[in-house]
């Protein structure tokens, strides 16, 4: 009998039972969701009212009502009500395992920071099973450090597809993830808790659930009133100063996927980037240009750059958004992740200001412009980048300050100065009980 032929393992009683109850659990959440839908709960009050007329009298006021309430919750101003208590499932004891769930900004902000836990996680304990969930494009540099991944691509990368039925395929694969791996730990790192995956770890009460956040975000920006009471804690990285705190959350130091003596000597960096020992090297990345248009920017501060001629430029082209068309002989372009691993190969560098770049520039001690991009959702990149001018080793451009070439006239004379810091995974550890060793 050929192998093709043999009997199949799933007919066997413990299988067929296992499908039964993921089939279940699979539409019990279908049904939970349905209630929970705005057609359903608006559907269900006027039923209500036919079926007890005396109620039709007040369905002129409490119909507007119900629909104002419901919209609240889908904006995130009043808390969602579960359609019905949510109830773990029956899966065995918990396993050695951790769930990272960092979403798609329009950097790496948030995924370097659940790499950077990743790492530590592993160094700690080596037996630990560290799964990530991600909607980031950017799965190869997880495959290579061979974390098991799972992606969805993010809502508006689908077509005519609706932020209810994006967040019922989150809800889903998260089930399918928790029903799989049974993780003791989840941690999401993202300024907006998604509902799907709120609801989805709702259902694991026995599960330690965290969420990390920046705190830089803008004065008129904020997550569902209701988001930190489906977590254990908040985890909210620094800034390099003192931030005001809300209740669970938790301060701990920038976090850095690479440290200083990790990243390769300068010899060793400039020799992979072909830049002469005797020139100046300036480190250029204005971001993805996902949200905004970098290709002016950018030209502008080449331009300027290229009348000095010690200067070698290294433009990095991040790997979230398109090819770079500028040439130059004194142009190096890297696309790369991380690209701190270069750094100090750099004497200055001119930046957007998003949270990666300027801890790592502060680390390193490089002196940089900071370009910082006004048009983020809810990333106060300005705030961040003016403590740099603060500190006395970054400048930070604005239209109504000097000029570009005025202000890289002036970063080109500034030298640079290490900040030996603390790199927050430490804490992190310590907030799950796993001590980096």
């Amino acid at each position: 009998m050929d192998e093709d032929d043999q009997p199949s393992t799933s007919s066997k009683p413990g299988a067929s039972k296992d499908a039964l109850r993921k089939k279940v659990k699979r539409l019990e959440r279908e049904q939970r969701r349905l209630r929970s839908s705005v057609s359903f709960q608006l559907g269900l009050h006027l039923t209500s009212a036919v079926r007890r007329p005396w109620r039709l009298l007040a369905l002129p006021v409490s119909f507007p009502l119900l629909a104002f309430r419901l919209g609240l919750q889908r904006l995130g101003k009043r808390p969602l009500e579960l359609a019905s208590p949510v109830e773990e499932a029956d899966g065995g004891e918990r396993t050695n395992c951790i769930v990272l769930f960092p979403t798609n900004g329009v950097g790496f902000g948030h995924f370097t920071r659940m790499y950077a836990v990743a790492r530590a996680l592993r160094k700690a304990d080596p037996e630990l099973e560290i799964v990530f969930f991600t909607p980031m494009p950017t799965l190869h540099v997880l495959y290579n450090e061979t974390f098991p991944t799972y992606h969805l691509a993010g809502r508006y990368m689908h077509k005519d597809m609706s932020a209810t039925q994006w967040n019922g395929l989150v809800e889903d694969m998260l089930h399918l993830i928790f029903d799989t791996h049974r993780p003791k730990w989840f941690m999401f790192d993202g300024a907006f808790p998604y509902r799907g995956m709120l609801n989805a770890i709702a259902s694991q009460p026995s599960m330690e659930k965290w969420w990390m956040k920046r705190g830089s975000l803008k004065a008129n920006t904020s997550a569902p009133v209701d988001s930190a009471a489906f977590f254990d804690g908040v985890i909210v990285p620094s800034e390099g100063k003192d931030m005001e705190l809300g209740e669970g959350e938790h301060l701990v130091p920038p976090l850095r996927a690479v440290e200083f003596d990790e990243a390769w000597d300068r010899d060793f960096a400039r020799s992979r980037l072909s830049v002469p020992e005797e020139a100046k090297a300036v480190y250029v990345q204005l971001g993805a240009g996902r949200i905004n248009d970098i290709e002016s920017d950018l030209n502008t501060v080449l331009e300027a750059l290229f009348e000095h001629e010690d200067v070698v430029v290294v433009l990095g082209e991040s790997m979230l958004g398109q090819r770079l068309s500028f040439t130059h002989e004194r142009l190096r372009v890297i696309r790369d992740y991380p690209n701190a691993l270069y750094a100090k190969a750099f004497d200055a560098s001119v930046q957007a200001g998003g949270y990666n770049s300027f801890q790592e520039m502060r680390m390193f001690g490089i002196p940089t412009l900071f370009l910082p991009n006004t048009e983020t959702g809810m990333d106060d990149q300005v705030k961040r980048c003016k403590m740099a001018e603060e500190e006395g080793w970054g400048l930070v451009h604005t239209s109504s300050g000097p000029s570009v070439k005025e202000r890289l006239a002036a970063l080109l004379t500034m030298e640079a100065s290490p900040r030996a810091s603390e790199n927050g995974v430490g804490e992190v550890l310590k907030l799950l009980s796993l001590d980096e060793a």
